[in-house]
This record gives C-alpha cells, structure tokens and sequence, in this order.
C-alpha cells in the first residue's frame, strides 16, 4: 500500500518536507514500548505510536520502520522533525486512536508485520 494512501485513510498530517510518499508499506506495527518495535517489527514497515520522543526515531531507524504515525493527534517536536529528516523517516499525526488506526489499515488490506510470539515453552 503507497504511503499516501495511508495518509488519506488515517486523516493524517505530514510533517517531514521530504516525505516520499509514493514509498509502498508493507506491513504495520502498534507499539508504544520501544523495545517490543525493536523485538518484533519487520523491516520496511509502518510504525503506529502513542510516544512522541526522539527516541522512537532512533528505534524506527534501527529497526529499518519505513514511516511513523502518532496516534491521537500527538505532533512531533521540531528536534524530532529535524532528526527524521536526517534518517528520512517520514512523521505523519492522525486524530484516531491505536485500536482504529489498526483496524482501519487491516480492514484496507494492510498487513500485521509484528513477529508472532508464542507463550508456551
């Protein structure tokens, strides 16, 4: 799915000037722990947050997230505009929740691309 379908389905607001919006996502993820992105996000994803830190930049870089939603209208601090634009992660902000943001992307086809952990031994 092109990232500016995303943009359209969320109702979201870019922040990164050099967001390349043509960019094809291939699965997404919801966390607000960095280390479960870290843990069981796959490459070239789509990152879901509720935590507006620097630090989620630096995980999505590390963990290769191709573009990070803040959920609930959060908005990213100029210094977090400024680092993304470094690592050309593109920000966006949507007004819904984590719960509907997940929803409203599976239903529009986009898939899960969180490892799937089981808790037997």
């Amino acid at each position: 799915m092109k990232l500016a379908e995303i943009i359209e389905l969320i109702d979201g607001d870019v922040y990164t000037i050099s967001a390349n919006l043509q960019q094809n996502i291939q699965g997404g993820c919801g966390a607000d722990l960095m280390s479960d992105v870290l843990a069981s996000s796959q490459p070239n994803s789509l990152l879901l947050t509720g935590l507006c830190t620097l630090q989620v930049i630096r995980t999505a870089q590390m963990a290769d997230v191709q573009a990070i939603v803040f959920v609930r209208g959060k908005k990213p601090s100029p210094e977090m505009i400024n680092l993304a634009e470094v690592e050309d992660i593109p920000l966006i902000s949507s007004p819904y929740g984590m719960f509907e943001l997940c929803g409203r992307l599976h239903s529009a086809g986009l898939l899960s691309s969180e490892n799937c952990f089981s808790n037997e031994e």
